[in-house]
Formats: structure tokens, sequence, C-alpha cells
């Protein structure tokens, strides 16, 4: 899937400031984007996507009108859609295991489409900032990459050089042009108040039906924020948490091994828990120590996982009268 800008294939990027160079229109579009106004969105229309989670859908659903994420500090939200069928996908992507992630928001995305239709793939990218540990220019890098035009091959290329390039490496194997219309990311998505830098923009939401992404917050996080957490701190790989076709929030089955020493935490100081649990201390939203303890704590709770899971099969989520997700008895 070869990346175009301006409907120009691209070139070798060595820095994020060459791509903003290069292509002055993407600094502008960024600008743009992060002087819109924030919208918090209502919870009866919402789908929310956590950390390492994903979530696609078409504008056929009755169910979801917007798909959003937030508390994205050096994270990434990737949305990808097509144009002719409408379907598209968020992902909140933190770089840990790149290349799988983006293959499965492709093929979330031309599952729902005929891609022999008219239209064409619309990638947005917003996310990071200018953070002391470079975490944030690290995953853009590995969007926007060093290697273009297949010029990667991971068979060729020891890990730790491969970790560096698979994001766009994974948009350029497959098959269909992907078009980068949105890319509000790192020094972009950078503001400085007295001398801390953080994030403009910390959350976005995609439109299911016009298919317009937008500054965003979500005072509601549910369907089983502490469970869908707790998968996400004890290294839960990237996951799908929406069946688009029965409009279903599915979440698990997780699993994690007991470990009652990580109640330690619940014990420490705001400023330590910033300092050993997050990649930006400085940047993290007030709530985050908070989300911290509380999913601790339900760790704590439940040690066994399976518990959580009767029959070993998953929870389901549907969307009741009043617009909330209720869980869905399973016999």
């Amino acid at each position: 899937m070869p990346l175009f800008i301006q409907d120009r294939a691209t070139d070798r990027f060595r820095t994020t400031a060459e791509v903003f160079g290069r292509y002055p229109h993407l600094q502008e579009n960024a600008k743009a984007f992060r002087s819109k106004p924030l919208v918090e969105v209502d919870p009866k229309h919402l789908l929310y996507v956590q950390q390492r989670e994903f979530a696609a859908t078409t504008p056929a659903d009755n169910c979801v009108s917007v798909i959003g994420s937030d508390d994205a500090t050096t994270c990434h939200l990737v949305v990808l859609r097509h144009t002719g069928s409408g379907a598209v996908c968020l992902a909140h992507c933190d770089g840990s295991s790149t290349w799988s992630e983006i293959q499965l928001v492709t093929k979330a995305v031309t599952s729902l489409s005929n891609v022999r239709d008219d239209g064409r793939f619309e990638l947005h990218l917003v996310g990071g900032f200018n953070d002391d540990g470079k975490t944030s220019q690290k995953i853009s890098l590995s969007i926007l990459g060093m290697f273009l035009h297949k010029l990667l091959c991971s068979t060729l290329l020891r890990e730790q050089e491969f970790s560096r390039f698979h994001f766009v490496a994974a948009f350029q194997k497959l098959e269909e042009e992907i078009h980068l219309e949105t890319c509000c990311i790192t020094e972009m998505n950078d503001v400085a108040v007295n001398g801390i830098h953080r994030p403009t923009v910390y959350g976005i939401g995609v439109n299911v039906k016009t298919g317009e992404v937008f500054p965003a917050s979500f005072p509601h996080k549910g369907p089983a924020e502490e469970l869908r957490s707790a998968r996400t701190f004890t290294g839960g790989e990237m996951a799908g948490i929406y069946d688009s076709s029965r409009g279903l929030v599915e979440i698990g089955p997780c699993h994690w091994t007991p470990d009652m020493d990580i109640a330690f935490w619940l014990s420490q100081s705001d400023d330590t828990i910033l300092k050993y649990l997050s990649t930006s201390p400085k940047a993290e939203p007030p709530h985050f120590v908070q989300h911290m303890k509380s999913t601790i704590q339900f760790l704590l709770s439940h040690p066994d996982s399976d518990s959580l899971f009767p029959g070993g099969l998953p929870q389901l989520y549907r969307r009741s009268e009043s617009g909330a997700w209720e869980r869905l008895v399973q016999s």
C-alpha cells in the first residue's frame, strides 16, 4: 500500500521536520486541525477505543456514530478510511508492535470495503509531542519512516532495526494506495506552557457517517473501562473490540498472571507513579494517576482473569434503548 501525499508517491524521509518542510501543506493542515474546537462526545453515540485497541465500522451502523480515543501523549491515533465504502477504523497505537497493528487496521477497513468501487484509502495521524525522551519522534518516524516504496524487507533486518521502520513498511507492502490527509504529529502537535511541552490534541473522534476527524474528549470511556485497561497494563497486544455486523463490543478473553506485588503502587506518591508508569510524566492528563490506581486495584480484585470470562467466552456489550452499553448475558 504505497503512501501518497498530494497524489504522488512519497520519497524517503529521515526526520519529521523533513516531512513538513517538503510538504508545507501538511504543516498548514496540522495547524488548522489543532485549532478546531474540542468536541465533548455524547456517550450515547460513541464507541470508545483505549490504548492498544482498534475498532472499525461503516456508515450503515445504527449503533455507532463516532469512534474516538484520547489520553494520547506519546501515543499516536490512527484513522484509516475508504472514501467509497465509508468503512473506517480508528486505532490507538503506542509503538509496541506497529507492524502487526497496521496490518490489523488495514485488514479491518478492506474487509468492510469493496476496493473495486470508486474511492480511495485516506490516512489521518494525530499524536505525540516534543517529549524529553523523544518517544513521540520515534513513533512518528516509524509511521512515516525512512524506507518507502518497499525498500524494507523484514527478513533482512535485525529486530531492533526493523522496529524503527515497520509502520510505513506495513502500508507499503499492501496493494492499494493510501493517501495521507492529516499529519498532526510530534512537533506539529506540541505546545509549551511555562517551558513544559505537552500535546495540543490529546484525543480525536471520527464521524462514522461523514468521515470527519476532529479533536475530542470523552467523559465516558466504557464499556468495561477497568477490564480493558487491565488488559493493556498486563501487556495485552493490539485487539479489535467491535463486531460491526452485530453491533457488539467484544472484550477478551484476557489473560494475566496474578501479581499481588503491584499493590506497592497504591501507596506511592503521584510523582512516583508518574515517573515510573508514564512515558511522559509532565504531560499526562490530570486523571492519569487515579486511572493507574483504579487499574491496579481492579487487577488485585481479580487475580484470576479466567473468572471474568465464564466458559472462556468474551464479554459482550450491546447498545441499550437508553444509549448505554449494557452487558449481554450469554447462556
